[in-house]
């Protein structure tokens, strides 16, 4: 179902998004899902969510400026809308369901792949699992298939074991060095001889900085498919402990205001 008081109700599909504006409305079905008590969020709570160390790729260091320049544009697309409540304090919600036409376990696939990038389907059917159950890698794949058809997913590698996947709301440019990057990795690690891995860049600076080369990108294709049983659990715990983090500071915001 459509928001008729939301312009990007009746956008299909989507329009490519920059990379500041994809973390942004990544973060903001983040975080409606895993702490709705302070959802919408505020401009330093949003920024906060940005350059959250966990549960990123690439981490980020955006200033409040920055982020409110974007929302702006992002305003103007309909994608996010600011929201009048008894607080002082300007709030901010999004509109990606109706914008990218999810919901359920589509919506958990497409907010991972928009904080994370490129992953494999068994990386990202435990990742989007936190948000929506996902009961086993087939369930996924036809979900996958689904978002693959509309446009919205896009295959970096041949399906298999493996396989590497991620959004389609690059810009065109971004999408073709992805691809080519992807093609490269591939083929190196095919190769007898071991080749150094590109240096990563600063990623408030980089015009392509969700490209870089992790562990959950082009270097993928070398390493097992599934991690450690302990790996996935320290990784959700560090990312509670993020949100625990944020919780804190609105608490603490909300504080200092009555205060004042």
């Amino acid at each position: 179902m459509t928001d008729p008081t939301n312009p990007a109700s009746d956008k299909l599909p989507p329009k490519p998004l920059p990379f500041r504006q994809r973390r942004i409305l990544g973060v903001l079905m983040e975080k409606a899902r895993t702490t709705p008590d302070v959802y919408p969020l505020s401009l330093n709570g949003l920024v906060s969510g940005c350059n959250q160390k966990s549960n990123r790729h690439p981490t980020m260091e955006l200033t409040p400026e920055q982020v409110e320049d974007e929302l702006e544009k992002m305003r103007a697309a309909g994608v996010v809308a600011e929201v009048q409540g008894g607080s002082r304090v300007a709030k901010y919600r999004h509109f990606g369901y109706d914008y990218m036409q999810v919901k359920g376990a589509e919506a958990a696939v497409m907010t991972e792949l928009l904080l994370r990038g490129e992953q494999t389907v068994g990386e990202l059917r435990t990742r989007a699992s936190r948000f929506e159950p996902i009961a086993d890698l087939p369930t996924l794949q036809g979900i996958l298939d689904s978002l693959i058809e509309r446009g919205l997913v896009v295959p970096l590698t041949p399906s298999g074991r493996g396989q590497l996947i991620t959004h389609n709301l690059y810009l065109p440019e971004e999408l073709s060095r992805l691809k080519q990057l992807t093609g490269n990795a591939a083929a190196t690690s095919a190769s007898p001889t071991t080749q150094p891995r590109p240096s990563q860049h600063d990623s408030t600076q980089s015009p392509l900085p969700s490209l870089q080369p992790s562990p959950t990108a082009a270097g993928r294709t070398t390493e097992p498919l599934a991690p450690a049983p302990w790996a996935e659990e320290l990784e959700f715990l560090r990312e509670e402990v993020s949100d625990l983090r944020q919780l804190v500071e609105k608490i603490s915001d909300r504080l200092d205001r009555l205060e004042g």
